[in-house]
């Protein structure tokens, strides 16, 4: 596979999205906005009872933003518009009705860990590793940590923001709440997978509704403090340090391939 996608499929009350990037499955501009129309869509489709949210492969769930649209940011306005992706996609996840189970397997860096904390449970394979690249990359999580804070806690996601260079492993990852199982190999955790979205498939949509409702309480105000994180963001990618990070990773990356 080279070209990049977001698919959805519902079978029996259960909508499968699935994206893929062939940059270890990064987050283009274009991917974040289909996933994003993709949860907005799922919300409101009535065979939809529960959501699959994962990506394609088995190396890496989510290599987090696109080197390549960071270093095209040349002005506030191309910053914002970037962010924004990510803080629309989080947004749409809270705020879609229906409940949104995680497969995480491979690497999970920066907007990935995102992802994986906007989701309502997440299922993962044991060889799972995370990470918050952002800061070594002069920029910070700023638009991801409302989500991941309000998953694992201040002091786990303090850690994980602070010490920008360090892979946390999956056991670390669960006992800090991120993860709701681990598994040792992937038929077991598909297996789990299948499992708790058939019985999901089966429940009353009001009853799940209302959980997802009451699960993300308190969080009315995220499309002002997204956004406002998302300008922070941007204008952090614009600086001489951030470029030259950003570049600095991208070329090690292309090195060890």
């Amino acid at each position: 596979m080279d070209e990049e996608y977001v698919k959805t499929v519902t079978h029996k009350g259960i909508t499968t999205i699935e994206f893929f990037h062939p940059k270890g499955n990064s987050l283009p501009g274009k991917i974040l906005a289909d996933l994003t129309k993709k949860f907005q869509q799922a919300g409101i489709h009535e065979e939809t009872k529960v959501i699959i949210l994962r990506s394609a492969g088995d190396k890496s769930f989510c290599g987090g933003a696109s080197f390549d649209e960071l270093l095209a940011i040349k002005t506030e306005a191309d910053g914002l518009q970037f962010f924004s992706g990510f803080s629309n996609l989080i947004n749409a996840m809270r705020k879609c009705p229906k409940l949104i189970i995680a497969r995480i397997q491979g690497k999970c860096v920066g907007g990935g860990v995102g992802l994986a904390a906007a989701a309502d449970y997440c299922i993962a394979l044991n060889t799972v590793e995370i990470k918050l690249s952002e800061l070594a990359l002069g920029i910070g999580p700023l638009v991801i940590a409302p989500a991941v804070e309000r998953k694992i806690g201040l002091g786990a996601f303090s850690a994980l923001a602070i010490d920008a260079t360090v892979w946390r492993n999956s056991d670390w990852a669960k006992k800090k709440g991120m993860f709701a199982e681990v598994h040792e190999n992937i038929e077991n955790m598909e297996e789990a997978i299948y499992r708790l979205s058939n019985h999901l498939a089966s429940s009353n949509p009001e009853a799940m509704a209302a959980i997802k409702k009451a699960l993300w309480h308190g969080t009315d105000h995220w499309d002002e403090l997204l956004k406002q994180r998302a300008a922070m963001s941007g204008r952090l990618a614009m600086g001489e340090y951030a470029k030259k990070a950003v570049a600095r990773l991208k070329e090690n990356i292309i090195r060890e391939q």
